[in-house]
C-alpha cells in the first residue's frame, strides 16, 4: 500500500518546484526529499518527474500520481471533518423493538423522518433475544427492549413503562378466575409472559399458564385481538395495542385489583457511544425519560 507521507512530498515538491524549498516546507532534509521520490516511482514503476539544468518536469505519469494524491488529500480531510461533526438531524438511524412496541413507536419515528427528511429510519421488529444478538453483532445501534438482560457488553436502563391489560370478548364484563379458565387463552409471540404476569399479580390460584385451555394462537400483532372480539378466548396486551383495536364494542377490559405495568429498557452496546441522532429520536419519543 502506498505510504501518503510519500504522496504529500511529492505535491509539496510540485507546488514549491524546488528541492530545497520543499525540503524546508516540510521540515526535511533535501535527500530526504528526494529519497521519497525515488520510493514513489519504485512503487509505480515510472519515472515521475525528468530533471533539467532548470529544476524539473512532470512526466505523463507525473501528472496522474499528482491528481490521484491531491484527491486522496482531500478525501482524506473531508473524511477527518465528517468524523468531527455529529449532525443530530440526519444518519442511518438501526433501531428495533418487539410488535407491540412497534406499533406504538413506529409512526412516531415517520413523523420524524418527514420533519428531517436527511434522517433514515431503519426499523426491524424482533423479539427480544433477537435485539440483543444483533446488538452485539453491530446490527443495529439501538434496542428497545421488554425484558432486562445480563449481557456485559450491553447497557440496559428503564426508559419507560405501560400497562398490561387482560382483554376478554365484549360479553364479559366481569370474569373470575373460572370463567377464564373456561374461556381460554389466545396466544401472541409475548402472550406467556404478558399473561402469566397479569394473572399472578391478581389470582393468588394460578400456577401456570398450562391450567389454561389455548384457544388461537397469532403471531401478527394487529391480529391478535380479533380472535378475543369473536368470543373465542383472552388474552393480555399493553394498552397502545388494546386502544389502538378498531372494534372496541366487541372487547372488554377487565378492571385488575392490582395493575401490572410492562417495562421498556433503552439498550446499547456499552463501549459503542451512540451518534447525537438518537438522544434526539428518544428525547421526542419518550419525552422527559432521559
Amino acid at each position: 500500500m502506498i505510504n501518503p507521507l510519500w504522496l504529500k512530498t511529492f505535491i509539496a515538491l510540485v507546488e514549491q518546484k524546488h528541492f530545497t524549498r520543499t525540503a524546508a516546507l516540510l521540515h526535511m532534509t533535501q535527500p530526504g526529499v528526494s529519497q521519497h521520490i525515488r520510493k514513489l516511482e519504485d512503487y509505480y514503476q515510472a519515472t515521475l518527474i525528468n530533471r533539467n539544468e532548470k529544476g524539473f518536469e512532470l512526466t505523463q505519469e507525473g501528472e496522474k500520481v499528482l491528481r490521484f494524491a491531491k484527491e486522496l488529500v482531500v478525501s482524506e480531510e473531508q473524511l477527518k471533518e465528517s468524523l468531527k461533526e455529529d449532525n443530530p438531524y440526519e444518519g442511518a438511524c438501526r433501531l428495533s423493538s418487539p410488535g407491540a412496541l412497534a406499533m406504538r413507536l413506529y409512526p412516531q419515528l415517520c413523523v420524524i423522518q418527514q420533519q428531517y427528511p436527511e434522517l433514515l429510519m431503519q426499523f426491524e421488529v424482533a423479539p427480544n433475544h433477537r435485539i440483543v444478538s444483533e446488538l452485539l453483532s453491530n446490527t443495529i445501534d439501538i434496542g428497545l427492549i421488554t425484558h432486562q438482560t445480563d449481557e456485559p457488553e450491553l447497557i440496559a436502563r428503564p426508559i419507560d413503562q405501560e400497562q398490561l391489560l387482560l382483554v376478554v370478548p365484549a360479553r364479559y364484563r366481569e370474569a373470575g378466575y373460572s370463567d377464564l379458565c373456561l374461556l381460554g387463552v389466545i396466544m401472541h409471540p409475548d402472550a406467556s409472559h404478558h399473561i402469566s404476569s397479569v394473572l399472578r399479580a391478581n389470582y393468588a390460584q394460578f400456577q401456570h399458564l398450562s391450567e389454561f385451555p389455548v384457544k388461537g394462537a397469532v403471531n401478527q400483532i394487529n391480529l391478535i385481538l380479533e380472535p378475543v372480539a369473536a368470543g373465542n378466548g383472552f388474552t393480555v396486551l399493553p394498552e397502545s395495542i388494546v386502544n389502538a383495536f378498531p372494534r372496541q364494542q366487541d372487547i372488554s377490559i377487565l378492571n385488575m385489583t392490582t395493575a401490572v405495568y410492562e417495562t421498556i429498557y433503552l439498550t446499547h452496546k456499552r463501549h459503542r457511544p451512540v451518534a447525537s441522532r438518537y438522544p434526539f429520536i428518544l428525547n421526542t419519543l419518550f419525552p422527559d425519560q432521559l
